[in-house]
């Protein structure tokens, strides 16, 4: 499995994720549940009217938490919005329940893929493990 299958399963399996960025010096966090490998990159998604998606735009830095079994794993990155068509079709047919909220195209959905990302997944019991991707 290569370092970017371990991280999307890691986040699918643990169910919620957190996702942390800057709203000028205030941190800001919310849970997502959105991971999705297209084209060889991880993809979360959200709507371009939330304050997050205006918070990335300033500072598209950003990081990602996760608890699952006793082990945690956090995820570092730039976000990068990709505006294409076939990425929003992609991840709306991979989350299906989001059809209520988005349609690719539809000038709210946004998909960003994290680049220069970097995992690493840590428990009480084990040395940490660090995944770039």
């Amino acid at each position: 499995m290569s370092n970017i299958e371990k991280v999307c399963t890691f986040l699918k399996d643990a169910g919620t994720y957190y996702l942390a960025t800057a709203e000028g010096d205030q941190p800001r966090v919310r849970p997502f549940g959105t991971a999705h490998i297209f084209e060889g990159r991880l993809y979360f998604q959200t709507g371009l009217i939330k304050p997050v998606a205006h918070q990335i735009a300033e500072n598209p830095k950003v990081e990602l938490c996760a608890f699952k079994e006793g082990k945690w794993i956090r995820v570092e990155g730039e976000a990068i919005l990709d505006e294409r068509i076939e990425a929003q079709e992609s991840m709306l047919e991979a989350y299906p329940s989001l059809a209520r909220m988005y349609k690719a195209g539809d000038g709210n959905t946004a998909v960003y893929y994290l680049k220069n990302g970097k995992a690493t997944i840590s428990s009480f019991t084990e040395a940490p493990e660090t995944l770039e991707f």
